[in-house]
């Protein structure tokens, strides 16, 4: 990557790289990753668009159905290598990763990256949004389909609990504003078991794979 870039910046590109990695899974602002990396907003924006069209992260952009005039713009960001954002937030093992605050967003871009991974293994168009309303609500992961939406919602906990379910019932209750297209609704933990909970698929994390994104 610094090959390509020509980066001759090597600390504030390392540092740039970390800052990325904590943000994993998080709405991007530029400026403020610019700011904190110590670089101008157009080094960062280059950068950010080498890193994605080299495939080590997307910026998913926020959904436009029906549902537009109550989205915000930002895209999210996913590093799609789990394992190297461990690496560059410093965590060394497996029992680090349990404990550590970075948890839940590393394990929801690894999420991303499986359906991600599924989708263009299968040669489909990536089709893939993040969900949140200018109300605050949010959908981690929505899939386009020409007849139906699959809504995801991911938590790295390995117990089930139906505050989990919340959002997903929440945009059933507004889904009529895009009638044309099936919503199909699904959580993904970090348990072991997979089943069904009032109509929303729950996938253990051993079984994203066995899902035909």
């Amino acid at each position: 990557m610094r090959q390509v870039l020509e980066v001759r910046q090597l600390g504030a590109f390392q540092a740039f790289l970390g800052l990325v990695a904590g943000r994993t899974a998080q709405v991007v602002n530029a400026s403020a990753l610019s700011a904190d990396a110590g670089i101008a907003h157009g080094t960062a924006s280059s950068w950010l668009s080498v890193l994605e069209t080299s495939f080590l992260l997307t910026m998913l952009p926020a959904w436009h159905g029906n549902l537009r005039k109550r989205l915000t713009r930002r895209a999210r960001l996913h590093l799609l290598d789990s394992g190297l954002a461990c690496w560059l937030l410093g965590i060394r093992s497996p029992e680090e990763l349990r404990t550590h605050s970075a948890r839940g967003a590393i394990f929801e871009s690894w999420v991303a990256s499986e359906i991600l991974k599924a989708r263009f293994h299968a040669g489909r168009p990536a089709d893939l949004y993040q969900l949140r309303t200018r109300g605050g609500e949010e959908v981690d992961l929505v899939l386009r389909g020409a007849d139906r939406v699959r809504a995801v919602e991911v938590r790295s906990g390995a117990t089930l609990s139906g505050d989990q379910l919340h959002a997903l019932r929440r945009l059933r209750g507004v889904w009529q504003e895009d009638p044309d297209r099936a919503l199909e609704t699904f959580l993904v933990y970090g348990g072991e078991e997979s089943g069904w909970r009032r109509g929303d698929r729950v996938l253990a994390w051993g079984d994203v794979q066995d899902v035909g994104w």
